[in-house]
């Protein structure tokens, strides 16, 4: 059983940058990908980024490649969002989650959900 905490979601402007945070239970968190996801109002749930469990070969989805930036630490059981260049758009509601086995970016393989962190950027 792994349990996920997010942290750090607000009020950003454009142009801004936002920090957001995922810390695990769990003794295993270091054998997880772990994955981000963003649910905008009225839409459906959506990969964002996801790092394998040696914290190589970050994933990312196009909207925000170039822009947000996937990391963690181990030894923090901790995952990171860094979110740079924030547009409107960006606004929804950002989950992270965990991946034992398959495709990082099928919301249907993660197996452990956070509660979410409400992310909302002002133009």
């Amino acid at each position: 059983q792994v349990q996920l905490v997010e942290s750090g979601g607000g009020l950003g402007q454009a142009g801004g940058s936002l920090r957001l945070s995922c810390a695990a239970s769990g003794r295993t968190f270091s054998l997880y990908t772990m994955g981000w996801f963003r649910q905008a109002p009225g839409k459906e749930r959506e990969f964002v980024a996801a790092i394998s469990w040696i914290g190589g070969s970050p994933y990312y989805a196009g909207s925000v490649k170039g822009r947000f930036t996937v990391s963690r630490d181990n030894a923090k059981n901790t995952v990171y969002l860094q979110m740079i260049s924030l547009k409107p758009e960006d606004t929804a509601v950002y989950y992270c989650a965990v991946l034992r086995s398959g495709s990082y970016y099928q919301r249907s393989d993660y197996d452990y959900w956070g509660q979410g962190t409400q992310v909302t950027v002002s133009s």
